[in-house]
């Protein structure tokens, strides 16, 4: 079956890239390293820039006093704060950022809850997300599924996202994504705005 093709409409889309990060960029990832990520995550602001659509980078990060840190019991637990760098919430500088850019910092995997992005982007009369980060499977997927519930179109840039397993980003890409949205490539979305 034949993928339906792709608009983009600057004036009601933002990009939203999740943890482009020093914190997270550093992990080893997979299907294509972290700096083909960024690479084309830097491909796709340029691209948004260009067309004045509206660009939001989130970054995940807590205060000092680690007070908002979730640290439910899990089989799994989270890397201890304390050794996290100085730098870990810090934006990569390949993505340039910019005065006009909405910058979101979370608490937690999602980019919604708890954060003003739900209301900058319907200010701003956003119905269409396009969305990329790191890690597929954590916050981009978390994000995606706020945004599913909160009735936002959805296109998943499938190369500007990884994961630390490789299982991880193909079971969202294959189960959960097919049903939030639909899942393009970086050159696919340039082309959709132009």
């Amino acid at each position: 079956m034949n993928a339906p093709a792709l608009h983009i409409d600057p004036k009601t889309s933002a990009l939203v890239l999740i943890d482009l990060q020093y914190g997270i960029v550093g992990m080893n990832v997979f299907p294509r390293s972290s700096a083909e990520v960024i690479s084309n995550a830097s491909k796709l602001v340029q691209a948004f820039r260009k067309h004045h659509a509206t660009v939001v980078l989130v970054s995940v990060g807590n205060l000092p006093d680690a007070h908002d840190l979730l640290n439910p019991i899990t089989d799994a637990p989270a890397l201890n704060i304390a050794s996290r760098p100085a730098n870990f919430s810090t934006l990569v500088t390949e993505l340039d950022v910019q005065p006009s850019d909405l910058l979101i910092t979370k608490r937690q995997w999602g980019a919604f809850y708890g954060t003003e992005l739900d209301s900058q982007l319907r200010r701003r009369g956003i119905k269409t997300i396009v969305l990329g980060g790191i890690s597929t499977n954590v916050g981009v997927e978390s994000t995606a599924r706020d945004a599913y519930e909160r009735n936002f179109e959805q296109v998943f840039v499938e190369d500007a996202m990884a994961s630390p397993s490789l299982e991880a980003h193909q079971g969202t890409l294959k189960y959960t994504f097919p049903r939030l949205g639909r899942t393009r490539t970086t050159q696919a979305v340039i082309d959709a705005l132009g």
